[in-house]
């Protein structure tokens, strides 16, 4: 096993080594990346060294050359074929794990850690990242699970990076470059913060608070308040923020360019290119354009329509390519994408608005990077960006073998300050932690290769649990020293007359029912008046019998009592403490185990599991229900299974199912989702029908998951475009499905395509189906065809 923290590109040395000693060995080799377009990416770069025939590419929605000698996947394929026990890993030596940091993703995540865990003994895994700071504990982890490891660290970046602020008094002026930090003699840039930003800064904010106090309608420091001495609205004192195109227009002028500027929103991608065309910006030489449109039409030649390009406003996209300008997210389709990325790295294009998504792993750097904020949204709330995503964002700046120096720029915001700046700078690295926890089809997937024994210590071998581990060794050490405590404490209290300590719990029982058991019965929910005084009575019974033993025990005799009270309150008081770390510490030992646990009594409360102890020894045998749920891979795997099991899906027709499926995979963004224009075949119709049995078999798990201590990261079931994929399954053009809808080409695509996989999963499931599974697997087969179609179908590899 072989860890690399080596910046973009060095690291890839490492990688490319694994594979050329596979193929001088014979054996096979694995590429897996946490994205189908780093994938994608990654099989042309290998098919340029090895050629076609000797690389394959498996994203799940494409196969190429499946049994090839080097494989590139993403890393979900790879966790399936583990489980599946694929023949296809007979011959494999070598796994490549590109960004391996994505462990920590509370979603996607606990999949590296399946991989590291299941992958037999005789693979080598070599883990790629450039930004985990306790790349050390992660190694050793990694040890401790597959043996000896190999740790390559590697602090130097091949191009420099110099860091920059730009600011700008007001719209009339220019913008203002300032260095972050201060120069050297040698003007090389230092760890100390330049003065003359931090002057500039000051200075700006000053001229900003002037201007506030001459407007009348605002007040700075206080509220001004008008007739009848109401408070009115106050203005916080803000710099002025640089305008994207004006941004654009300075780095042109230094001659920064080409550069990736971050800006974390799709719209405000869209929005920035639009900005730069209509202030009259053009990046390009005649010639380029001329050559960026000859590449723009070959690559859309014969895979989209005409109908298709008007909807996705192709001529509006192809114009700001021509002029040096792109957005690129996930709102746009893979083809789109896929010609931004090919016309950066040709040089072509000079500038791309991006969301953070283009930071991993995607091969395209810049001489310059501009992050617009400091913050983000992140889905809940606006959130600062981390030292980790800050170092991901500015590793795009520097062209290896083209550039002597990498810029990356910060451009003032509301609330900026340059300390922010440089504690992000100066971290070039972030903590990896785990966010491993079981799941229901991980569960059976266990069960269905191993016992109970041995699948649950699979588990306790997680990296969460190693660190869970490594984070109880300190309350181990300190219940040591509170048991050697409580040990003096009981030698001090010592009497002829009795035992103190029984005593002590004594008062320590009766305090626990005066306060806490008499407040939890006060706020539960009793049937009846008659059964809430029966709990009062027997509580005041417990109370009175131990006050009863308290008064009349044979240590309150002694003449040493009070003095050995003394003592006696010290004992309670660490005895309390003990209780409490004893209490964190199972927490911490074997959670993920017990977590296993209940996730086997829910399976089995459900008939997916058959307990079948024997010999006073735990284990479980899988139902034809839980070979069913083990081939489903999907966040709501046991709703989807509890589903087809009751029968949900067995009067919908292709169309239909395709549409319900939807729902347990879209996931809205803010303003859009919940309910969609229209349920087909209306509201006493065979769809909405089963969208309401499917809300109830989510319920139902929710509820249960909740009563067993399972936490739930799931937002409710989303139906908002269930109109959408029936219209589109039933055969409408990619206009007429979204038309007056706010969905994105790009969005739309991604989601159908994965409701195309899960109908796949459901289709090879048929054997397990039940008594309709023919026929449910001959629709989820007929529901595929239908919407894995025209640019759904596009795989972009070719």
């Amino acid at each position: 096993m072989c860890w690399s923290r080596h910046p973009r590109r060095r690291k890839t040395v490492v990688a490319d080594f694994a594979i050329y000693l596979a193929q001088q060995r014979n054996v096979k080799a694995f590429y897996t990346t946490p994205i189908k377009a780093l994938s994608n990416q990654k099989y042309h770069d290998l098919v340029e060294t090895y050629g076609a025939d000797k690389v394959g590419l498996l994203t799940g929605d494409t196969s190429i050359n499946s049994e090839a000698d080097i494989v590139v996947m993403t890393t979900e394929v790879l966790r399936n074929m583990l489980y599946e026990h694929s023949t296809t890993l007979s011959a494999l030596r070598y796994v490549v794990l590109d960004e391996v940091h994505y462990l920590a993703d509370r979603f996607r995540g606990p999949v590296w850690e399946e991989v590291i865990i299941h992958l037999p003994s005789s693979v080598r895994i070599v883990g790629l990242s450039a930004t985990v700071s306790n790349v050390e504990d992660f190694a050793d982890w990694i040890a401790s699970v597959r043996g000896e490891t190999k740790l390559i660290v590697s602090e130097h970046r091949p191009v420099p990076l110099d860091q920059y602020v730009l600011v700008q008094k007001d719209p009339r002026t220019e913008p203002e470059l300032f260095d972050l930090y201060r120069r050297n003699d040698m003007g090389e840039q230092t760890t100390k913060t330049n003065l003359r930003l931090v002057n500039r800064l000051e200075e700006l904010d000053r001229m900003e608070l002037k201007r506030a106090k001459k407007d009348s309608r605002f007040n700075d420091d206080r509220h001004r308040h008008g007739r009848g001495g109401r408070p009115q609205r106050v203005r916080k004192v803000d710099r002025y923020q640089p305008r994207r195109w004006a941004v654009v227009d300075e780095l042109n002028f230094l001659k920064m360019l080409p550069a990736i500027y971050f800006v974390f929103s799709r719209n405000g991608c869209d929005e920035a290119v639009e900005q730069c065309l209509n202030a009259g910006l053009r990046l390009t030489t005649d010639d380029e354009a001329k050559r960026i449109r000859m590449i723009v039409d070959e690559m859309i030649e014969g895979q989209l329509t005409r109908e298709d390009l008007r909807t996705l406003h192709f001529s509006q996209f192809r114009y700001a390519l021509e002029e040096g300008f792109a957005a690129h997210h996930a709102g746009m389709i893979a083809l789109f994408k896929q010609i931004v990325e090919r016309l950066f790295e040709e040089g072509l294009i000079k500038v791309v608005f991006a969301t953070e998504t283009l930071a991993l792993g995607i091969n395209m750097p810049a001489r310059s990077v501009v992050v617009e904020k400091l913050e983000k949204y992140n889905g809940t709330g606006i959130v600062p960006l981390t030292p980790g995503e800050y170092t991901q964002l500015t590793g795009r700046a520097g062209r290896r073998g083209i550039d002597t120096i990498g810029n990356a720029i910060v451009a003032d915001h509301r609330g900026f300050k340059p300390e922010t700046a440089v504690a992000l700078s100066s971290k070039r690295v972030y903590p990896l932690h785990s966010s491993f926890q079981a799941t229901f089809n991980m569960a059976v997937n266990l069960l269905n290769s191993s016992d109970y024994e041995t699948a649950r210590d699979t588990l306790d071998h997680s990296f969460a649990q190693w660190e869970a581990n490594e984070s109880a060794w300190q309350i181990e050490a300190n219940i040591d020293t509170l048991r050697k405590a409580l040990r003096g404490y009981e030698d001090a209290m010592r009497m002829d007359e009795g035992d103190m300590t029984d005593l002590l719990r004594i008062r320590m029982k009766l305090s626990d029912l005066q306060k806490n058991e008499r407040r939890r019965l006060k706020h539960e929910v009793f049937a009846s008046n008659a059964d809430r005084s029966r709990a009062f009575r027997r509580l005041d019974a417990q109370i009175a019998a131990l006050k009863e033993q308290e008064a009349n025990h044979p240590c309150k005799k002694s003449p040493d009592f009070n003095h050995m009270m003394k003592w006696g309150h010290r004992w309670m008081r660490e005895s309390r403490e003990l209780e409490r770390l004893e209490h964190r510490y199972e927490s911490r030992t074997g959670s993920v185990a017990r977590q296993f646990d209940r996730i086997c009594d829910i399976l089995a409360m459900l008939g997916y599991l058959d307990r079948t102890d024997s010999d006073g020894h735990r284990d479980y045998q899988l139902t034809e229900h839980g070979q069913l749920l083990r081939r489903l891979y999907n966040e709501r795997d046991l709703v989807l299974a509890q589903a087809i099991t009751h029968g949900v899906f067995d009067d919908l027709d292709a169309p239909q199912f395709a549409a319900i499926i939807s729902s347990l995979l879209y996931e809205p963004r803010r303003g859009e989702g919940g309910e969609p224009r229209r349920y087909p075949g209306g509201p006493q119709g065979a769809v909405i029908q089963a969208a309401n049995e499917l809300r109830d078999m989510d319920e139902q798990v929710l509820t249960l998951c909740e009563a067993n201590g399972l936490e739930n990261y799931l937002q409710p079931l989303d139906f908002g475009i269930v109109d959408l994929i029936y219209d589109w399954a039933y055969g409408d053009s990619l206009s007429q499905v979204l038309s007056n809808s706010e969905m994105t080409g790009g969005d739309f695509v991604r989601t159908t395509k994965r409701i195309a996989d899960v109908l796949q999963q459901i289709a090879v499931a048929e054997p397990y189906l039940g008594e309709n599974g023919e026929q449910l697997a001959d629709v989820a087969r007929e529901a595929y065809e239908r919407v894995n179609r025209g640019i759904v179908a596009y795989s972009g590899v070719d």
